[in-house]
């Protein structure tokens, strides 16, 4: 039983900060095609804080979780991709640079705004305290891995999209090509080559520095900034 209670718990207190962190990231997506003129996402209902809406099965519950299995250096997961009609947008280019840029955006947001509510965890219930400042904890690891993630310029992940209306035409619709092999790659770099190399003895992995060390930066600033030092 107590394995079990442990097993809840552990859930208890990652559960919530992860669907708070994609539906608020998914619907930021929406909100900014929405500004920029294209109301897809709404028409779709896809602008809601209903975390359903945004949830994948396999990317939001099955993959993060074979992720846990596999001792993975950081969990990763999506949710369904809010639909978006470049096209529709105006200016395209600004366009689609910020409704990319949005959801990376909403996540330092909560990781900000979670490391400020650490201020009034000290006047909970002693029953509750504990378990809220495990939850805030997570949101701001969760979002700022999710943030740093979500921008490798790499599409179809966000940096890549806003990378792609960055650059001159040529170059953009080159690295636009990668959209739907984009995310393959990622998780091969990422994940696969580091358990490669773990059964060759060699340290193939390089999310020590193109994840670890930028979330670690970011967890500084925010925690300066939040006047918890």
């Amino acid at each position: 039983m107590d394995a079990v209670a442990d097993i809840l718990y552990k859930a208890s207190v990652w559960v919530l900060p992860a669907l708070v962190a994609i539906t608020l990231h998914e619907a930021a997506h929406g909100f900014a095609a929405y500004v920029f003129g294209d109301d897809t996402a709404k028409r779709a209902g896809r602008m809601s804080l209903n975390p359903l809406r945004h949830v994948d099965p396999f990317g939001t519950i099955v993959l993060p979780g074979i992720l846990l299995l596999m001792r993975a250096p950081f969990l990763f997961g999506y949710a369904k991709p809010v639909p978006v009609n470049f096209w529709r947008l105006n200016p395209p280019r600004l366009g689609m640079i910020m409704v990319a840029a949005a959801g990376p955006a909403m996540n330092v947001a909560i990781a900000f705004a979670c490391a400020l509510a650490f201020h009034v965890v000290e006047d909970l219930p002693a029953y509750v305290g504990p378990w809220a400042a495990e939850n805030l904890e997570n949101a701001v690891v969760l979002n700022l891995v999710l943030a740093v993630f979500n921008m490798l310029p790499v599409p179809p992940l966000d940096g890549g999209r806003v990378l792609v209306g960055l650059l001159p035409r040529p170059l953009a619709f080159q690295l636009a090509k990668l959209e739907r092999v984009g995310i393959l790659l990622v998780i091969g770099v990422l994940f696969l080559l580091p358990l490669i190399g773990r059964q060759l003895g060699i340290n193939l992995s390089i999310s020590p520095w193109l994840i670890e060390a930028p979330v670690e930066y970011l967890l500084r600033v925010i925690v300066t900034l939040a006047g918890l030092e």
